[in-house]
Parts: C-alpha cells; sequence; structure tokens
C-alpha cells in the first residue's frame, strides 16, 4: 500500500495528470486528444505538467504532412548551448570539388574551400570527372550535426502526430522500442525516464488515432474536454477546491472494513471551479472521495512527484495481487469485446498486456494492494478506447449468413469506440 503523503499528493492531480503519471509509472506512452481549438492549450498543459508535476524536460514536435525525418529527430533534442550561426564559411586549406577536377584535368591549382583532400592528395592522382557523383554522394562537411552536449528531452510532446507521414510515424514506433533515434550524423538515447505523449485533436477520444502499429504501443488515451475538466495548471487552480460527491450530498465519509472496497468504486468526486466570471460550474472527475486541498503549483517549487515516489508506485504495482475470478472477468471482458458484433480491429495481445498492467498500477493508487472489479472496468476504459476500429457494414460477421447491408447499416450508426465498452461492461457480470 502506498504512503499516505503519496496517496495525497495523488488524490490532488487532474485527470490529465493521472494519465501522465500512469504511463511514467508503466514506463509506458499515451496518447492525450481535445478538441482542435484547444489543442494549443492542451499543449502548453503538459508542458507545465513536464516541470511541476514530475520536474522533467520536455519538448514539443510539431508535426505536420511536411514534417521530414531530420525535423523529428531534431525537435525531441534539448540543446543546452545552441552554436551561433555563421553566414559565411571558414577558410581552410581545402580544395573545392570544382578546383580538383581542374586540377585532375589541366594540372591548375585550385582556391576554393569545399574540399576533403588538401591540394597535393594523393587522392587528387585518381581523380576523374567519372567519380564526381561518387564525390557529390558524400555527405557535405557543413551538415548540421547535433552539439555534443546536447540529449533527447524526458517527455516529448507530439503535438498533431497523427497528421504526420507514415515515415516519420514508423520512426516514432522505433523511437518507442528501441529507445534510441538514429541521425544522420549521431545515434540519441533517450534518457532513463521517458515517455512519449501523442497530443492529437479530436471530437471524441474514440476518434483519437495514429497508424495501426504505433497505435497500438501507445498504453492508454485520454480525451480532455476543455469545458468539464479544463486545464487546471493552465488555468490556475488557486480558485479552485475540490469536494467529494458524498460531502456535498450530506453524506459522511465511509468507514469500517469495507471502507478500502469503498474508496475503490467510489473514484469521482464533484470539481467547483470558479469561472471568471464568478459561477461556479461543477465538474464530475476521477478522485478519491475525500476532501482535497489544491497547492499552488509554482515554478520555483520543487515537483509533486519526485523520481523516488514513481519508482515507490511502480515497485507496489508489481506486487499487486490479482484473485483469480478477477482474472477470469478480465479474460471474459477481452473475449466480449472480440467478439462484439461493431468490433472490427484493436484487441491485440499487446492490449490484454496493457489491460493487466494498468489493473495493478490503479491499485496503489487507490491504496489498494489488490485489484478490485472496479479496476478492472476503468482500465478497459482507459486502454481500449484508442484501439478499437468499429467495423465496416460490408465486412460485419453476420452478413456472412445473409444479412442485409442496409440493415447493418442502421445497425452501427452512431456506434463509437465508448459505446461498445460501456455496452460489453454492463453485459459481463463482475464477481461479487
Amino acid at each position: 500500500m502506498a504512503d499516505n503523503h503519496v496517496l495525497t499528493k495523488v488524490h490532488v492531480l487532474s485527470d490529465t495528470e493521472l494519465a501522465c503519471l500512469l504511463s511514467l509509472i508503466g514506463s509506458e506512452h499515451c496518447i492525450i486528444s481535445t478538441p482542435v481549438d484547444a489543442l494549443d492549450d492542451l499543449t502548453t498543459e503538459l508542458q507545465l505538467i513536464s516541470q511541476r508535476t514530475f520536474g522533467l524536460k520536455s519538448a514539443i514536435v510539431e508535426c505536420t504532412p511536411h514534417t521530414t525525418l531530420d525535423d523529428f529527430a531534431s525537435s525531441l533534442l534539448l540543446h543546452t548551448n545552441p552554436p551561433s550561426p555563421t553566414a559565411s564559411r571558414s577558410l581552410s586549406p581545402y580544395l573545392s570539388r570544382s578546383a580538383a577536377a581542374a586540377a585532375a584535368e589541366g594540372g591548375a591549382t585550385g582556391h576554393g574551400h569545399d574540399s576533403y583532400f588538401p591540394a597535393g592528395h594523393v587522392a587528387f592522382a585518381h581523380y576523374t570527372p567519372s567519380r564526381q557523383k561518387q564525390y557529390s554522394a558524400s555527405i557535405s562537411p557543413l551538415t548540421p550535426a547535433p552539439p555534443p552536449n546536447s540529449q533527447m528531452a524526458n517527455i516529448i510532446i507530439a503535438k498533431n502526430l497523427d497528421r504526420a507521414p507514415k515515415a516519420v510515424q514508423i520512426q516514432a514506433l522505433e523511437l518507442l522500442r528501441t529507445k534510441r533515434i538514429f541521425t544522420r550524423t549521431s545515434v540519441q538515447t533517450a534518457p532513463k525516464t521517458f515517455m512519449l505523449v501523442a497530443v492529437l485533436g479530436a471530437d471524441s477520444g474514440g476518434d483519437a488515432r495514429v497508424t495501426a502499429h504505433l497505435n497500438d504501443f501507445f498504453y492508454v488515451s485520454h480525451w480532455v474536454d476543455p469545458e468539464d475538466e479544463g486545464f487546471a495548471l493552465l488555468d490556475g487552480n488557486d480558485d479552485e477546491s475540490f469536494v467529494s460527491s458524498s460531502e456535498s450530498a450530506g453524506g459522511a465519509d465511509g468507514a469500517g472494513d469495507d471502507g478500502a472496497s469503498i474508496a475503490s468504486t467510489l473514484s469521482v468526486v464533484k470539481r467547483k471551479r470558479r469561472s471568471q466570471g464568478g459561477s461556479t460550474a461543477d465538474v464530475m472527475l476521477f478522485r478519491s472521495p475525500k476532501y482535497l486541498a489544491v497547492t499552488d503549483g509554482g515554478a520555483n517549487k520543487p515537483p509533486v512527484f519526485s523520481p523516488s515516489d514513481i519508482s515507490h508506485l511502480r515497485q507496489l504495482s508489481e506486487r499487486t495481487s490479482v484473485d483469480i475470478d478477477v482474472t477470469r472477468y478480465q479474460m471474459n471482458i477481452v473475449s466480449f469485446l472480440r467478439m462484439h458484433r461493431a468490433v472490427g480491429a484493436g484487441i491485440s495481445p499487446q492490449a490484454t498486456q496493457h489491460f493487466e498492467q494498468l489493473m495493478k498500477s490503479l491499485a496503489p493508487l487507490h491504496g489498494l494492494d489488490y485489484v478490485t472489479p472496479a479496476l478492472v472496468q476503468l482500465a478497459a476504459r482507459k486502454v481500449y478506447l484508442h484501439r478499437i476500429t468499429m467495423a465496416e457494414p460490408a465486412r460485419e460477421r453476420s452478413m456472412q449468413w445473409g444479412s442485409e447491408i442496409r440493415a447493418i447499416e442502421m445497425l452501427l450508426e452512431g456506434w463509437g469506440p465508448e459505446d461498445v465498452i460501456e455496452e460489453v461492461l454492463e453485459m459481463v457480470a463482475a464477481p461479487v
């Protein structure tokens, strides 16, 4: 079970911060999406989360359909002392290729400064115009190289990663798999604490996705509603207070032997946020059922979570126990999702592994050393939201037995990954 001071810090986190924390605990990566209009605010919020909540360095990668592999690789690096650009080349005793060709043909001495070899070098004795193409294919000595003190950021905020070319997304997949990336002149290795956050613009969490293999590699996904959840650090949380649903209704905190079980299911509290006009908006968030005090996350203050806190939560998640009935419940959910007639793909073995890992990671955040059915349901909503691909009416399985395609179109109309997950959770009976 996590220490009380760690649980207290967990309880004041926003949903976006919780998604990042769970990814750091599992040493994984996540997708966070929001409507396109709020994409810039979400990017800034993630920068503040990196600095204030976790004390980690972040880098933003602006992805467009024209992003190149070099653009992507260079955006990952932090340049502590960037070199100042120069408009002119420095003089050197080396000949240019054109001067080298002239020297090989007529013996004239050139005065250029682009050649790899000085005048009179043995390489010029064998230089012929036919080898010009071979020399031109070499990497120019003026190709910019990363500074020797550059390093990769701890948190990569890949904005609009879904808009990047497929080659760039494949390069991102290799980065997540191998924790390193190749540039023209060097190999950059990711730090020990490393996370890539894909920031996507979408109308719902089920619409936020990237290429298939990269999409399956992401651990969890979270959709931010700017009107309900908002951006706590960006908006300033000094005017916010958190009150549990039971307290707002006049109830008291649960006590007794079932307190831990109740704490695992009552994970939603009512958040009161003061708007600019002075009114109060009630927002439902994933929280622990207790009064939560919000502290100011100033830039000069230490981060909320230190590396030792994250390591402690990771160790607790590895020691979390799962009862056989809970495991059976998890596997039933996976089977029902895979067999749902509206699901075309997405229920992969990688997703099942992430499903189990997230279940165990959620338990310490609730002060538990075992997994409850409520945590299984919460993990399913986060793991499969970005993975489920809806079936096309023409490929729906009942078409094999003569169903009318018009009837199938009407049946599947309006369905999304969120609807599929909720229906499956209602169909599968939880253990008692």
